[in-house]
């Protein structure tokens, strides 16, 4: 039976009763993997919890099933094993691991998940080997960089003050990659020139439609900016588990398409941040506030520019934003084989009563991408090169990750 978790709270209340849905063990516990995460951390380490706890679903369930090649281990289990027992005891062992001051919830809330199958010898094995995949799997992420001191030096002269907000992922560069074989695999060419044709018309733009008190942005444009200033792992994850109720995936391809989108986005992260850091270029307040000192005639300085919420901690190029939409859409292009796709939704928690749809992947990469712009955070040009990047990253994952399993080794 598959079963889902329903509560007026996060995953640890331990009122939650489970009820059979229309959903999955998969997609059950991603939810609430990043509704346990993402108050917790900043965005980055999110998408890394949320990687890491599909990877072990993943090779729980594929330890039984045997369909693909593992992510990271395959252990001998029977192949009548329960597969549910098996992912929901590999996610709360490793959301135990990840975030030890909610253990005790956790461990009650796996309990109450689990306590709705039915007892019996393929469970309790499901429950062993769950426990056993997510243990290697965190002992393989321990030392991964993720506790990196923040060592980011901010650009200054002796005595001269600069503002003193932390940044968010400088130690991301260092980070030990999910499925790329180095943090700068897909590093992209350097900024555009500022004494440029291009610099001028991409600044324009964002210094025009991207101002707070903008009056030729559209209504639509500001919606749109308004709507993707969430991030993390809430951005993108709700559209992969759509993907999967639409498409009434079995569990091991529910496990593989949710490791493979997870995986993917926390690559992005890894990538974006270590061309962020590489190049450390300006973010726009800085440079229309500074527009006289870029050696561009075509620049204008406005003292008092800002963007339409506050700009992220960390360098601009190039955007993040779009890097991770357009990672997900490929992945879920590749594996659903077409990027249209059943109409999917998402809410945002900076648009309260707002909804949007789309029925294809590449559309709503680019509302995500563009939406930087609206919002005064990125250039045209840092846009264009995150949504390649995005591209490369999303095709690499699933063209190198969790295979089908040879003939030879399969049941």
């Amino acid at each position: 039976m598959r079963l889902r978790l329903r509560c007026v709270v996060p995953l640890v209340a331990l009122s939650c009763q489970a009820v059979p849905a229309l959903a999955d063990t998969i997609t059950d516990w991603n939810e609430k993997a990043v509704a346990l995460v993402t108050p917790r951390m900043v965005p980055p380490a999110a998408q890394r919890a949320v990687a890491i706890v599909q990877a072990a679903m993943f090779d729980a369930v594929n330890s039984i099933a045997r369909r693909y090649q593992p992510y990271m281990v395959q252990l001998p289990a029977a192949a009548t094993a329960s597969q549910e027992a098996a992912a929901a005891a590999a996610a709360g062992a490793v959301l135990a691991g990840l975030v030890p001051q909610a253990k005790a919830d956790l461990t009650s809330a796996t309990a109450a998940y689990l306590g709705a199958i039915s007892d019996s010898e393929a469970k309790a094995e499901g429950i062993r080997l769950g426990e056993a995949v997510a243990a290697k799997v965190l002992q393989a992420r321990a030392n991964d960089g993720a506790d990196a001191p923040d060592s980011y030096r901010p650009k200054t002269k002796p005595g001269v003050y600069v503002p003193t907000a932390i940044t968010v992922g400088s130690m991301w560069p260092g980070l030990k990659p999910f499925a790329l074989t180095s943090p700068s695999q897909f590093r992209p060419a350097p900024p555009i020139p500022l004494d440029g044709a291009q610099w001028a018309a991409d600044y324009n733009e964002i210094k025009e439609l991207g101002s707070k008190t903008s009056s030729t942005r559209s209504a639509k444009q500001t919606e749109d900016a308004r709507f993707w200033l969430i991030t993390g792992p809430q951005s993108v994850e709700p559209i992969v588990r759509q993907m999967v109720t639409a498409r009434k995936m079995s569990l091991i391809d529910s496990a593989r398409l949710m490791a493979l989108a997870s995986v993917a986005a926390a690559d992005a992260y890894v990538a974006v941040l270590d061309a962020k850091y590489h190049y450390d270029f300006w973010r726009p307040i800085t440079a229309i506030r500074n527009g006289d000192m870029d050696d561009n005639p075509a620049t204008e300085r406005d003292a008092a520019w800002q963007p339409i919420d506050n700009t992220p901690m960390h360098p601009e190029y190039p955007c993040a934003h779009c890097i991770n939409s357009s990672a997900i859409a490929t992945v879920l292009e590749a594996v659903l084989g077409s990027v249209d796709v059943p109409e999917f939704v998402m809410t945002s928690s900076a648009a309260p009563g707002v909804t949007h749809r789309w029925t294809n992947l590449r559309a709503y990469a680019d509302e995500v991408s563009y939406a930087r712009i609206w919002a005064g955070f990125h250039y045209r040009f840092s846009v264009v090169v995150g949504q390649d990047m995005g591209r490369k990253i999303g095709a690499h994952v699933v063209k190198n990750l969790m295979q089908p399993a040879s003939v030879a080794d399969a049941r």
